[in-house]
């Protein structure tokens, strides 16, 4: 197993190191943005660097990619989200879930809590 700077916790003799230096508040996460289905809510927070993201709190509107090109599609609801189970029940989009828009059946692509927006491909029934 290893640490937080990826060494070994054991030494080769099979004694314990210890940690170089203590965690820093820098190395803390952020709670998840949990996009959800509705009316259009932003939230620009900082990010490392001199650089900002738009985080989707919550949308209705999605970029949808089929063969006859793009075209802005509304969304209705949640059809799968492999992410979470649960995340359906609660019409919580993330990467990877199977949104019901009205041009059709989409995947979504982009992750709309780092970026802001929702981009999907269309998926056969």
């Amino acid at each position: 197993m290893k640490d937080q700077s990826g060494r070994r916790k054991q030494k080769r003799t099979g004694g314990r190191r210890r940690p170089l230096r203590n965690k820093k508040r820098h190395h803390l996460g952020r709670e998840p943005a949990e996009t959800t289905v509705g009316e259009p809510r932003f939230q620009v927070i900082d990010s490392r660097g001199n650089a900002e993201k738009t985080r989707a709190l919550s949308t209705n509107v999605a970029q949808v990619a089929g063969d006859d090109g793009t075209e802005e599609a509304e969304i209705l609801g949640v059809e799968e989200n492999p992410a979470n189970v649960n995340y359906v029940r609660r019409n919580i989009i993330t990467k990877g879930a199977v949104i019901e828009t009205d041009a059709g059946l989409a995947r979504v692509t982009s992750r709309p809590g780092q970026s802001g927006v929702v981009n999907a491909v269309r998926v056969d029934e």
